[in-house]
């Protein structure tokens, strides 16, 4: 994306980008809720890649009428955005999906909410950062707090269960942190939003050809149409604001305060993912997602904190 001029960049208001912070946890938040309305009605590769048809849509749209230029990757470049895409987008989706058709959004939300905790632990193995006190205390409070949430399906007194959508979700949280901790080097290269279009026009077609094996072509019209008027808001959000239009202010947020400061944010998707799983399909706020939620939540903040 283009750089500001030094004007700009000194008088942008810092409360306003803030609220755009938490305008994407909100948007993020919802998408948890989205994906329970779409979730079993259709084939899961279907929904992502319409999902995604979207946010390729709405991201070119962008670029258009912004004059937003992007880099033409190199082939190696390519590979590596083509791997990017498959777990980022494809399996993520696949997860994300078949995760929801068992499991509710305010769990879901809860437990993808450990991708800081996974991702610093990987980033630790596989890059060699280290890791500080506070940041491993920040991955015990999250690892425990999602442990609470996964092993208890009720209140923290009830028996240990866990579903088969809670595992699935899991799949959405292997397949993040492959894609976190290696995209850094690509996004120091092409720019992390022109690495995130990229990777997201890569991984739609990947959805894209999988939709068309994974049911005869013939009855994919069909499955279409049957969706209701609430399917389909749930898939035009997901796709131009959860996947499109999110990672634009996203993006615009760190060039503006730094990542950091952006990451910080993440805290607050599960609480909005919680609030509108109870506000939407009247879940129950347990005392096991309750007593997890703050855990996790904390877990985040000890992560992203910084003195500064």
């Amino acid at each position: 994306m283009r750089n500001p001029s030094p004007e700009a960049c000194s008088s942008f208001s810092l409360p306003r980008t803030y609220a755009m912070l938490v305008l994407v946890s909100v948007i993020w938040g919802g998408t948890f809720v989205a994906g329970r309305f779409l979730a079993g009605e259709m084939p899961p590769p279907l929904i992502a890649a319409l999902r995604f048809l979207l946010a390729s849509i709405t991201l070119a749209i962008y670029l258009l009428i912004t004059g937003t230029r992007l880099p033409l990757p190199n082939y190696k470049q390519w590979a590596s955005l083509a791997f990017l895409g498959f777990f980022g987008i494809f399996t993520y989706n696949i997860f994300f999906f078949l995760g929801l058709q068992s499991t509710e959004a305010s769990r879901a939300s809860l437990i993808i909410a450990i991708n800081p905790a996974m991702i610093a632990i990987a980033a630790s193995i596989f890059l060699g950062e280290q890791l500080s006190k506070q940041k491993i205390l920040g991955i015990f409070l999250s690892l425990f707090g999602a442990g609470t949430v996964i092993m208890s399906r009720g209140e923290l007194s009830s028996s240990l269960a866990v579903s088969k959508g809670d595992i699935l979700i899991l799949g959405c949280v292997a397949s993040w942190v492959i894609y976190s901790v290696f995209s850094p080097n690509l996004s120091r290269i092409l720019g992390p939003f022109a690495t995130v279009t990229y990777s997201i026009w890569l991984g739609t077609a990947m959805l894209v050809v999988s939709a068309l094996f994974s049911q005869p072509v013939a009855t994919i019209p069909a499955s279409i149409e049957q969706l209701g008027a609430a399917q389909w808001i749930s898939l035009i959000y997901l796709g131009a604001f959860g996947s499109a239009l999110a990672y634009i202010l996203y993006y615009e947020a760190i060039r503006r305060v730094g990542a950091m400061r952006s990451g910080a944010f993440i805290a607050l998707n599960p609480i909005t993912g919680v609030f509108f799983g109870w506000l939407l399909f009247s879940e129950t706020i347990t005392s096991s997602i309750f007593a997890g939620g703050i855990a996790v939540i904390a877990g985040i903040c000890a992560i992203n904190w910084t003195r500064k």
